[in-house]
């Protein structure tokens, strides 16, 4: 709820309706400023949103999102818009090798962390002993802080520390990897670091994974209303063309397509090459050439999505890991959203870090995800492909190879009463929603400091559990 406060006749417009801008926005609403969320598209989301498909009339996520019990801010979030019990969380991940072996990962609670995954581990086929021994030494040595200047890939890290084959394409070439959305030549090892001490290490919860079970952009639907109840408002459909510091009145003259909007305070909330785009247009400012030259070093990562519909059920799972072949990720749509009644199955397959097969043509793409998903699940050979949608987001990610923290700048912007948010920013986090979420929360941090008002959005981080208490590794770098 918003707070009536010495600051509500401030007003605020933040450019980009994505998860890092509706994070600022709802969180300085709630601290009773007035904030125009301008978004350029149709509806709210950005990278992580959904949409009717024309192609097949229905409604689908551009490509499945998760998140996790360790992604405090993005929960956060999802709490501030009531959104929070549209969330299904599970502790549990099903791995299966070509012709349907199965091995269940996930943790024992009887165990102190990190022991707690380590009996489903001995026991997973998938993995071999070698294979296990390997995991087993790794997570040892990653217990020791990793040196954040580290210019050493996750490739050379993996080499040098003996993991097996098998340890390598089965959990860092697809559960690291795809957690970065990169290869694993291009991580830097500080990050695959990180993936591994909260996902796997520091508790029980902090592994947790939480699905959608309605369609992202539906998750949203708290973020007009909370907007409003501060008097401010979302503009959908509405481009950006320039922004204004006008040094007379201290206020910022945005102009779109639909009219000029002014507000005391501006955050950009862009992907960097959007945000490369807007300031270049922006007025001259000390350090603005050094904000485009992080902004220009950056890359993005790719990530498809398979949506397949089926007259019959092909799995009675919900989510599953796929072995050793191009497609990586399934989720049972139909299961995860009981509110569709599906008829058959609804299933989506994701393909991360996927610049192969995002080059991919449609019917190519199609075919290889059907012939590859039939050699898991042999129902899907007798099934019936009623209707298929094939969802490329070329630049779902940004990549995070040695020397990226140097690139990552922090809120502050080079112009008076503007600040910086997106995932791609300082957060200490790889690309992620939580990132997104963390960027917005210390943007609105910033404003409020401006206004002489110390408010703390951001959340603090999950407390390790168990012996990981006792262990102190070296944090990313946050230069804020």
């Amino acid at each position: 709820m918003a707070n009536a406060s010495k600051n509500s006749d401030k007003t605020v417009t933040v450019i980009g309706g994505g998860v890092a801008g509706m994070s600022a926005a709802c969180a300085l609403a709630e601290a009773g400023l007035r904030v125009r969320l301008v978004e350029r598209r149709s509806y709210l989301g950005g990278r992580a949103s959904s949409y009717l498909h024309p192609g097949v009339n229905e409604v689908i996520d551009n490509c499945q999102h998760v998140l996790f019990g360790c992604c405090t801010n993005l929960v956060g979030f999802y709490t501030r818009i009531g959104a929070a019990d549209r969330i299904r969380w599970t502790s549990e991940m099903t791995m299966i090798e070509p012709g349907g072996r199965r091995s269940l990962l996930g943790p024992a609670r009887w165990l102190p962390a990190p022991l707690h995954g380590l009996p489903n581990l001995l026991r997973a086929h998938a993995f071999s002993r070698r294979d296990k021994l390997s995991l087993a030494r790794a997570f040892r040595d990653l217990l020791r802080p990793v040196a954040q200047d580290s210019a050493e890939t996750l490739a050379e890290w993996l080499a040098r520390h003996r993991q097996s084959a098998g340890a390598v394409e089965r959990f860092w070439k697809l559960v690291i990897a795809s957690a970065l959305n990169a290869e694993i030549e291009t991580i830097a090892v500080p990050y695959a670091a990180k993936v591994i001490r909260e996902l796997f290490m520091n508790s029980v919860y902090a592994g947790s994974m939480g699905i959608n079970t309605v369609p992202l952009s539906e998750l949203y639907a708290g973020v007009p209303v909370l907007l409003a109840s501060s008097g401010g408002a979302v503009h959908l459909n509405s481009n950006v063309e320039t922004a204004e510091w006008d040094e007379e009145t201290s206020s910022w003259l945005v102009a779109t397509k639909d009219g000029a909007v002014v507000s005391d305070y501006f955050v950009l909330a862009l992907p960097f090459e959007a945000m490369g785009k807007l300031v270049a247009k922006m007025p001259p400012a000390e350090g603005l050439d050094a904000l485009l030259g992080k902004i220009e070093r950056h890359t993005h990562w790719p990530i498809c999505s398979a949506h397949l519909w089926f007259d019959r059920e092909v799995t009675e799972l919900e989510h599953a890991v796929l072995l050793d072949r191009e497609i990586h990720w399934l989720f049972n749509r139909g299961k995860l959203q009981p509110w569709r009644r599906q008829q058959g199955s609804y299933i989506e397959i994701e393909v991360s870090a996927s610049r192969v097969f995002a080059a991919r043509g449609r019917n190519e793409a199609i075919k290889l995800t059907l012939r590859e998903l039939a050699e898991f699940f042999p129902a899907v050979a007798q099934a019936k492909l009623v209707k298929a949608a094939l969802v490329k987001e070329v630049c779902a990610t940004f990549g995070v190879p040695p020397g990226i923290d140097a690139l990552r700048p922090a809120s502050a912007s080079p112009w008076p009463n503007c600040v910086l948010a997106g995932d791609w920013t300082a957060t200490g986090w790889p690309s992620t929603m939580e990132s997104a979420a963390r960027s917005g929360h210390l943007a609105a941090e910033a404003v409020c400091d401006a206004l002489g008002e110390q408010k703390k959005f951001l959340a603090p981080d999950l407390q390790p559990q168990g012996l990981m208490r006792f262990m102190k590794p070296a944090p990313l770098s946050m230069p804020f």
